[in-house]
């Protein structure tokens, strides 16, 4: 994620996750230009290695900047590219979009009157794969007058399009058959429930094939995401981003690296509490999960309680689902922990699946849920649930577990 904050538009931040929820400071500030401002920075990673950023150089004027770094985190500045416009007055918000052809596009709000108004959004096109010549400016189509931060994914053959109405301070919603359109608008007004001014959406796709919305409610100082499901129709209720309060318009970028968690898959295995390691994870006879203690001096019952088999997820091969001796899987209903045998559906097969991911401390890891991003397994009252992330050490605790040689 990189983002410029409420502290300085001159400096940007970045930052990374391991589950596009709780974001850690990588370094900040990372990136300074030489003159002017760093807002509305936006990333992507060319094929020639390296990550490239575009973003607003200024309040007034007709250009946009770029920088590149070799490892996200330390950047040197390229240019200034001037927008052959006449007359404009501002360009802000520029953002990346690698169209399905290789083509890379830069979307930027532009506008020629003389108070923040009116902006029309356009696209420009690298014409040199070193990224140093662009095409003249094309006019999306439908977007504009009075639209700014237009932000685009493409779903198979359409363009869907999250662009903020300047008049009313919602984020609404456009799709095209064309990159530069023409759109027409499907969703206007609060019809999302992401509130009214908020701009800033940035998109990214999840593990588990949905796809996230960022957004900044800057009149609020907050920050907020949401998820969908249906090829991005209807969206969750928005939650509380974890740096909420702290950054301003960021753009986020998903790659896969190496290095991630991994669980020894078909083998049995405890997973043992981080913050209360005398307790383990188990499930009681009501068919509920809970944290207990186990000792070596537990009866053999309590020590197959807490014994499970890994095993890939259900609903995924990348992911895990945790089979008890009695061939009941882990799995949450109304966010609680229970152990019930497959009933062989999608429905099911989702609630039994979590992803692993770094835990609190080295060599524990957390588990998040396949099909409700955001909430991890963790003990409440030693009861398991699977609760959304919180950014506090308390949480990260909770929500941790080292996987250790079974009991039983």
């Amino acid at each position: 994620m990189t983002a410029f904050t409420n502290r300085s538009e001159s400096n940007m931040y970045v930052y990374d996750s391991p589950d596009a929820t709780g974001f850690t400071l990588r370094k900040g500030p990372a990136y300074t230009p030489p003159s002017g401002l760093i807002r509305d920075p936006s990333i992507f990673k060319h094929n020639d290695g390296f990550y490239y950023l575009t973003y607003t150089t200024n309040w007034t004027g007709n250009t946009i900047g770029f920088a590149r770094s070799t490892d996200r985190v330390n950047w040197t500045f390229l240019y200034n590219h001037t927008i052959p416009v006449s007359g404009l007055t501002r360009t802000w918000a520029p953002e990346w979009f690698i169209d399905t052809d290789g083509s890379i596009n830069v979307i930027v709000s532009l506008t020629s009157a003389s108070t923040a108004t009116h902006f029309t959004g356009y696209k420009i096109t690298a014409t040199n794969s070193a990224l140093t010549a662009w095409s003249t400016p094309t006019q999306l189509a439908g977007i504009g007058p009075n639209y700014i931060d237009t932000f685009v994914v493409k779903v198979g053959s359409t363009y869907h399009t999250f662009t903020k109405n300047e008049t009313t301070k919602y984020i609404e919603y456009a799709t095209a058959s064309s990159l530069t359109g023409p759109y027409t608008f499907k969703k206007t007004g609060n019809w999302a429930g992401f509130g009214d001014w908020v701009e800033g959406p940035a998109l990214v796709r999840l593990d588990n094939g949905g796809w996230r919305i960022y957004y900044d409610g800057y009149r609020a100082g907050k920050y907020w995401y949401s998820d969908s499901y249906d090829n991005i129709a209807t969206w969750s209720t928005p939650t509380e981003a974890g740096l909420s309060g702290l950054i301003r318009h960021a753009t986020v970028l998903k790659e896969t690296v190496s290095g991630g968690v991994t669980l020894p898959a078909n083998t049995t295995r405890s997973l043992q509490s981080v913050n209360f390691p005398g307790r383990y994870a188990v499930v009681r006879s009501d068919n509920l999960g809970y944290i207990d203690p186990v000792t070596s001096s537990s009866s053999t019952a309590v020590k197959q309680s807490a014994t499970f088999t890994v095993v890939p997820g259900l609903a995924d091969a990348n992911c895990y689902s945790f089979r008890d001796s009695a061939g009941r899987y882990l799995r949450h209903w109304d966010y609680r922990i229970r152990f019930d045998s497959s009933s062989g559906t999608a429905v099911f097969d989702k609630d039994a699946t979590y992803c692993a991911r770094p835990g609190a401390t080295a060599g524990s890891v957390s588990l998040e849920s396949y099909n409700y991003p955001g909430r991890y397994l963790r003990h409440y009252d030693y009861a398991l649930r699977m609760d959304l992330y919180q950014n506090t050490d308390t949480f990260r605790a909770d929500s941790s577990f080292t996987v250790v040689s079974p009991w039983a």
